[in-house]
C-alpha cells in the first residue's frame, strides 16, 4: 500500500485528496500546517508528498525544503493556485538543488488519481 502525505492549510482540499484516494490501495494522512506536515513525515514515511504553498506559518516552500532533510527520496507534488506569487522562490528552491512537480489548483478527483498512480504506482 502506497502512502500519501498532503500538507494544505485548507481542509476541503484535504478531504478532496482523501475522497479522491479513499477507495485505492493508498494509505493517506493529512496535515494542516508545514509544521504538522513535516511532524508526520518523519512518522508515516510517505511515498508521495503533496503540498500546498500559500499556507499561513511556514510556507511549502520552507516546508519543502525541510522536507528535502526529512525524506529527500520521497517525491513531491506541489500543488497550488498560487504558482505566479510563488514563482521565485521556487526557482530558488530548484538552484539549491531541490525537486518538485507542479500541478494547479483545482485538480480532479480522477486527475489527483492520476498523479498519485503516475508517482507510486497504478493500484494493483
Amino acid at each position: 500500500m502506497g502512502r500519501v502525505l498532503v500538507i494544505d492549510d485548507d481542509h476541503g482540499v484535504r478531504d478532496a485528496f482523501s475522497m479522491a484516494l479513499e477507495a485505492t490501495r493508498y494509505e493517506v494522512v493529512s496535515a494542516s500546517s508545514g509544521e504538522d506536515g513535516l511532524d508526520l513525515a518523519r512518522m508515516f514515511e510517505p511515498d508521495l508528498i503533496l503540498l500546498d504553498l500559500k499556507m499561513p506559518g511556514m510556507d511549502g516552500v520552507e516546508t519543502l525544503r525541510q522536507l528535502s532533510r526529512i525524506c529527500p527520496d520521497t517525491p513531491v507534488y506541489i500543488v497550488t493556485g498560487f504558482y505566479g506569487e510563488f514563482l521565485e522562490p521556487l526557482r530558488s528552491a530548484q538552484a539549491e538543488g531541490l525537486t518538485f512537480d507542479l500541478a494547479r489548483k483545482p485538480l480532479a478527483l480522477d486527475e489527483i488519481r492520476t498523479i498519485v498512480d503516475g508517482v507510486i504506482g497504478a493500484p494493483g
